[in-house]
């Protein structure tokens, strides 16, 4: 890639962040949606928030980048899920909480861990082979639920049907998860057999490290500044 090209993926990294930042939080709006309906409220909020929960899609996007053929996306999106709802529902019904931004410091890690892995980044920079994929996805999947888990515990869920509310929530996600994906695994296994996908290739992992490294230092100042 050229110096030009990541100059404008920065550039278009920076315009995005804005938006990306004010699409992943916690609204009243979602709250008047929960107070006013019953479970399937709580499918539909966990869905939209898994839809514009860009981190989580940065990472996966990165894991698919890696894969060869639709049954390893399959399992692997499936021990992500595996991972991601113990923590979301365990977490959420035993009350385990932590701080909202260190959580999604730690996430941002993962998208930039996994465009660093998809650059050749281990071996390259740190001549080592990279760690077993199926299980950091499982470890980073735990840690994408304890970010899903802090951000329903931040809602009024109540008492009533507790644990019913949470699955509902889990569900959404699994739900929003599958229709964010679509169109990502569409992109990129179709663009495998354009002449382009190799420049493509090293543009969007680019993106993933910036995007990455961006995400972290906007978390580590909420942390510090946002009180």
């Amino acid at each position: 890639m050229t110096t030009l090209a990541k100059k404008k993926l920065v550039s278009s990294a920076l315009l995005l962040f804005p938006l990306l930042l004010a699409a992943h939080g916690v609204s009243s709006g979602d709250q008047e949606i929960l107070n006013n309906g019953g479970l399937l409220s709580y499918i539909y909020v966990g869905a939209k928030h898994m839809v514009t929960g860009y981190d989580h899609l940065l990472f996966l996007a990165g894991v698919i980048f890696y894969l060869q053929d639709f049954k390893d996306i399959v399992r692997f999106i499936t021990v992500f899920t595996i991972g991601h709802s113990i923590t979301l529902i365990g977490a959420t019904y035993l009350g385990i909480q932590a701080n909202e931004h260190l959580i999604d410091a730690v996430i941002a890690l993962s998208v930039l861990y996994k465009g660093f892995e998809n650059l050749g980044g281990f071996e390259k920079y740190l001549k080592n082979k990279s760690p077993n994929l199926l299980l950091m996805v499982f470890i980073f999947g735990l840690i994408h639920g304890f970010g899903l888990s802090t951000r329903l515990q931040s809602f009024e869920v109540g008492t009533s049907q507790f644990l019913s509310k949470i699955i509902s929530f889990n569900v959404g996600v699994e739900l929003g998860q599958i229709l964010a994906l679509i169109p990502i695994v569409f992109i990129i296994t179709k663009w495998k057999s354009k002449k382009s996908y190799g420049a493509f290739y090293k543009a969007a992992n680019f993106y993933l490290v910036i995007a990455g490294i961006g995400l972290f230092i906007y978390q580590i100042y909420g942390y510090f500044y946002g009180h």
